[in-house]
C-alpha cells in the first residue's frame, strides 16, 4: 500500500541582495489549504534573518514525532475502551553532532501527560503498553533514526 504526502514551501526574496547571505529565512509551508510560516532556527540563523514566531524544521520534526504517537495513542486506547479527556505533551529535541561531525537531532522525548475518566481504568501497565505500541506503530518515529524516548504521566478526571 502506497500512501503520498505532499507540502509546498514557498520562499520569496523581496528586496534583498541575497549574495551577502543577509536574506530572510522566512518562508511558507502550505498543507491542504493551510499556510504555516517557517523560518530557519534563530539558532542556526540569526536574527533578524530568521523569524523566531514562525515553524523551524526542527521543532516540526519534534511536533510531528509527538503528533504520530499520540494518534497511535488515542486510537489504541479507545479499541482498549480507556476514556481519554486531554492528551498534552511537552516533546522535546536535542541537535547533536553525528559521527561525521554533522548535527542532526538525535533525541527526542514525548513527555505525554494523559487525563482518563470513565469506569474502566488504565494501570500502569496497560499505560506502558498503549505507549509501547504507539511508538512501535508511529510512522514517523520508524522514519526517523533518532532516539525517541517516551516518559509519559497520566491522571484521572
Amino acid at each position: 500500500m502506497t500512501h503520498e504526502y505532499n507540502a509546498t514551501i514557498v520562499w520569496t526574496r523581496g528586496d534583498a541582495a541575497f549574495t551577502d547571505n543577509r536574506y530572510s529565512r522566512g518562508h511558507a509551508w502550505k498543507f491542504d489549504g493551510l499556510e504555516v510560516p517557517g523560518s530557519s532556527a534563530p539558532s542556526s540563523v540569526r536574527l533578524p534573518y530568521s523569524v523566531a514566531e514562525a515553524v523551524d524544521p526542527e521543532e516540526a520534526l519534534v511536533a510531528a514525532v509527538s503528533s504520530c504517537h499520540m494518534l497511535f495513542f488515542l486510537s489504541f486506547a479507545a479499541k482498549d475502551g480507556f476514556v481519554v479527556d486531554r492528551y498534552e505533551d511537552a516533546a522535546h529535541g536535542i541537535m547533536t553532532k553525528n559521527e561525521n561531525g554533522k548535527l542532526y537531532v538525535s533525541t527526542i522525548t514525548l513527555n505525554p501527560a494523559v487525563t482518563f475518566s470513565g469506569a474502566k481504568r488504565p494501570t500502569q501497565a496497560d499505560i506502558d503498553t498503549l505507549h509501547h505500541r504507539s511508538h512501535e506503530e508511529c510512522f514517523i518515529a520508524n522514519s526517523v533514526k533518532s532516539e525517541i524516548v517516551v516518559n509519559p504521566t497520566f491522571s484521572f478526571a
